[in-house]
């Protein structure tokens, strides 16, 4: 079949691309900039890339207007505590809008459970949606999950942080919420077990794991999978916003995910009906087992794709091509370069930067920088990186943003997501005469941006000097 998949660049979209291309389908990846399609090299080849951005109502582009079938995979949870519901009503009215003028036949709809009398508003607008999608002229079929447990995803990163830092933890009362987490590799089974399926036309299912956990539970059952030794005190009372705050700190979600998670674990998110269960004939993945095989691909360096790696984790909300471009006037520069022997080395240390590799300079002045980000509200070191040698455009490094990776080019272009009076870039380059470049450019906001660069000049001076003839010359001393 000819498949649509929005949202191609998300957590679950990476999942089920190479699944849907294994199974022989003819693929239209969806998405906003092209240029952060960060799928693995070899399954580029075999998929065609369309731009589209469905918060703008336009025409469908010729590449979609053949197609059987189409998923929906668009959500903004992350990009806004305020509006984010609006954004995803609009994004659904005009993909139906779109989709009229395509052949399409069945849309598979990826939501969440929704049970409960009283919704939180991701819930609320998750099932908007889904009131929204069922007024398009097609067949749809709506999975409705809650917690999704696999390497990269949100809720699994955010509990690994807890437990893997927190020996002792004083924790709000929804850590007392029920929910029935369901591993990534069912919720594949169950997005591809769909397709096509007459009597799952205009039907919503719940789907989830054999488990029916509490938030406390699911951390006891993690630190018993990796041997570690946690005590949970729960107290009665803490507000959203305290909440919010406990989870920004000691985790690496944003500040507004972790908000619109409060918001939402203090709802139960618990299956009602196994009927796609039977009809498919799964059987489901325990939460302890989901956990070890989640961590056998961490082990194994085989992430996919992390929420992390999402535009709205960071300072970006919409474009990064404008970004690229660095900016020549009204700039504070420090520009080093050193020749070097080696190329191929030199690019592998520059693709291996930050995340467990650290900075190769001053890595503790690092920590100490992302920890007052931290406390500015930005987003801290803790993001760290997908994958330890593999870079793309889009992801996110660190307190940086990767603008472009290009090792033809050998070059590596980085813009600062921490908070600062101006906008930052970092790069690498080395030329065709085997000398490496490294650029920090500064772009000031007034007075205050010109302070903070010059403030901190010293400190930039003797890291930014470290760093090059560390990387330069393969010095793993940090």
């Amino acid at each position: 079949m000819r498949i649509l998949l929005t949202g191609a660049n998300g957590y679950i979209g990476m999942r089920l691309l190479p699944q849907l291309l294994e199974q022989g389908h003819d693929l239209v990846c969806a998405v906003r900039n092209r240029n952060r399609f960060t799928s693995i090299d070899k399954l580029k080849k075999n998929v065609e890339i369309v731009e589209i951005d469905f918060l703008e109502d336009s025409s469908p582009p010729e590449a979609i207007k053949n197609i059987d079938v189409a998923y929906y995979l668009i959500h903004s949870m992350t990009a806004t505590t305020k509006d984010f519901d609006k954004q995803e009503a609009r994004a659904a009215e005009n993909f139906n809008k779109m989709i009229a003028e395509t052949s399409v036949n069945q849309v598979i709809y990826l939501s969440g459970i929704i049970n409960e009398e009283k919704l939180s508003k991701h819930l609320k607008s998750r099932k908007r949606v889904e009131e929204i999608l069922y007024k398009g002229d097609f067949n749809l079929t709506v999975l409705r999950a809650a917690i999704i447990v696999g390497s990269g995803s949100s809720s699994f990163e955010i509990i690994r942080d807890l437990c893997e830092k927190l020996p002792f933890m004083i924790t709000p009362k929804w850590v007392n919420t029920r929910c029935q987490p369901i591993a990534i590799r069912d919720i594949i089974k169950y997005l591809t077990g769909v397709i096509g399926r007459k009597e799952c036309y205009n039907e919503s299912f719940d789907v989830g794991g054999p488990d029916i956990l509490t938030y406390q539970e699911m951390m006891e059952k993690y630190a018993e999978v990796r041997g570690l030794k946690i005590l949970i005190a729960g107290v009665p009372v803490m507000s959203p916003k305290l909440s919010s705050y406990w989870l920004y700190f000691v985790t690496s979600t944003s500040y507004r995910l972790a908000q619109n998670l409060v918001d939402s674990m203090s709802v139960e998110v618990i299956t009602k009906d196994t009927r796609l269960q039977e009809m498919l004939k799964i059987e489901p993945i325990h939460y302890k087992e989901a956990i070890k095989l989640a961590f056998y691909k961490i082990e194994q360096n085989e992430v996919i794709s992390s929420w992390k790696d999402s535009l709205s984790s960071g300072r970006f909300r919409k474009e990064l091509n404008k970004y690229i471009q660095i900016p020549k006037y009204g700039c504070l520069q420090d520009k080093k370069s050193v020749k070097i022997e080696n190329p191929d080395e030199v690019l592998a240390r520059i693709w291996a930067i930050g995340g467990l590799t650290g900075w190769y300079y001053g890595n503790w002045l690092w920590k100490v920088r992302g920890y007052l980000d931290k406390l500015a509200g930005g987003v801290g070191l803790r993001r760290g990186r997908t994958n330890p040698n593999k870079i793309n455009a889009g992801d996110s490094l660190d307190f940086w943003r990767v603008l472009m990776a290009d090792k033809q080019e050998r070059r590596l272009l980085l813009f600062a997501e921490m908070k600062v009076p101006g906008e930052a870039w970092l790069e690498f380059k080395i030329d065709e005469e085997n000398v490496l470049h490294q650029n920090a450019t500064f772009r000031p906001k007034g007075l205050l941006g010109r302070t903070y660069w010059y403030s901190m000049y010293p400190f930039h001076y003797f890291i930014f000097e470290g760093m090059i003839n560390r990387i330069a010359k393969g010095n793993k001393k940090k």
